[in-house]
């Protein structure tokens, strides 16, 4: 089997040791936190996870959270090796301004650049941004976006008179080296449509395995027929200790902070959502149940009773958590997109728990991580 590539993620929404909300369904003003996103605070996430050997972060996009194209920018500047996932929308800014503000972050960056396109679940949102298309309409527009892009990338001089966009003799005057890896994700028809045609890396939210391999073996064959092949990643959060135990009990440690009205109010805004993927993430734990939340062996849907988007965590002991990705790993998973509570104590826990396994049985290979410099306590230790 081929290393696995590990990313963490950045929340500029706010940071705490509870679930913080976000995601789908969520409104500004409403995602919050006990340590507020700021440069200091997110440089030392990136750090972390650069030391531990993560290859990327991802940051979010949505009304609830800081602009990523901004941030990231940033914090390229406190960091070394890390690459930064910034997810944008395509309806929010034109495929060749885009294509140059990726060539540029390129440059700036020495080649840290990854993009998460989203095309965007939520019209109320979409229209707050100017937005008046329709979901299926973004994702045809979304296509059109990402061909404009990718052959303004390859040096060529573009028109294009389609549906949704229109440009004239558009061309880049310096390229972006090298071009930054599309990924993407989505659950419906039209999305699996654009995954096969543009995406290097399709990403899922973690779902049970089973449901996991049968969107793995729908892209895939999109693909085979696009004459095209996909690498496939999961979004996912984690719970990691040196005992099942220990984990199982942060879990409910977490769960018991959760207020039931909060619940509540959080499920019926994601009831709305036009996300196939948010109502997929709702069913693992009926809408806001919270009696039987281990829906897998050693994953936990109770991150998605307060947080729209990914909901589910590993959970486990070191060595348990670590088989639960190498099963995941069997059925296609390369890429592992990763978060904790909080997330610069938890990068600590799954770097120092669980990725020494995983290179243990040959699955990982640090990407130029090295030792905490001297005088450090890494925070697993404290």
């Amino acid at each position: 089997m081929s290393a696995l590539t590990f990313h963490w993620f950045l929340p500029t929404t706010g940071d705490s040791r509870h679930v913080v909300g976000g995601g789908h369904g969520s409104t500004p003003g409403t995602a919050a936190g006990d340590r507020p996103a700021s440069i200091a605070y997110l440089g030392q996430i990136a750090r972390t996870a650069e030391q531990l050997g993560f290859v990327g972060a991802l940051t979010p996009t949505g009304a609830w959270c800081e602009d990523a194209w901004v941030t990231t920018a940033m914090l390229t500047q406190v960091t070394e090796r890390l690459k930064f996932l910034v997810a944008f929308r395509p309806g929010q800014i034109g495929p060749t301004l885009s294509a140059q503000m990726a060539a540029t972050f390129q440059r700036q960056s020495q080649g840290r650049l990854l993009l998460n396109v989203v095309t965007g679940g939520e019209s109320a949102e979409q229209r707050a941004y100017g937005d008046f298309l329709d979901k299926d309409q973004r994702y045809a527009r979304t296509g059109e976006f990402l061909d404009i892009v990718r052959r303004l990338w390859a040096g060529e001089s573009v028109d294009h008179h389609g549906e949704h966009l229109r440009v004239e003799g558009a061309r880049l005057s310096r390229l972006p080296e090298p071009a930054p890896r599309i990924y993407f994700g989505g659950s419906s028809p039209a999305a699996g449509e654009v995954a096969a045609r543009y995406t290097d890396v399709y990403l899922t939210w973690g779902e049970p395995p089973q449901q996991v391999k049968q969107k793995i073996d729908w892209i895939r064959s999109l693909a085979a027929a696009q004459g095209r092949q996909v690498r496939f990643g999961i979004r996912l959060h984690t719970i990691s200790r040196d005992t099942s135990a220990q984990a199982w009990a942060e879990a409910e440690r977490l769960l018991k902070a959760m207020d039931p009205a909060r619940i509540k109010a959080v499920q019926q805004g994601l009831a709305t959502s036009e996300s196939e993927g948010q109502r997929r993430m709702r069913e693992l734990h009926n809408s806001g149940d919270t009696s039987n939340l281990e829906i897998y062996p050693n994953l936990w849907a109770g991150i998605g009773l307060v947080r729209g988007g990914a909901g589910t965590a590993l959970v486990g002991s070191h060595t348990e958590v670590a088989d639960l990705i190498e099963e995941y790993h069997r059925l296609g998973i390369e890429e592992f997109v990763l978060s904790g509570v909080p997330h610069l104590e938890e990068a600590y826990w799954f770097g120092e728990g669980v990725l020494p396994v995983l290179e243990k049985r040959g699955l990982w290979q640090s990407a130029g991580a090295r030792p905490a410099e001297a005088g450090t306590v890494p925070f697993a230790a404290r």
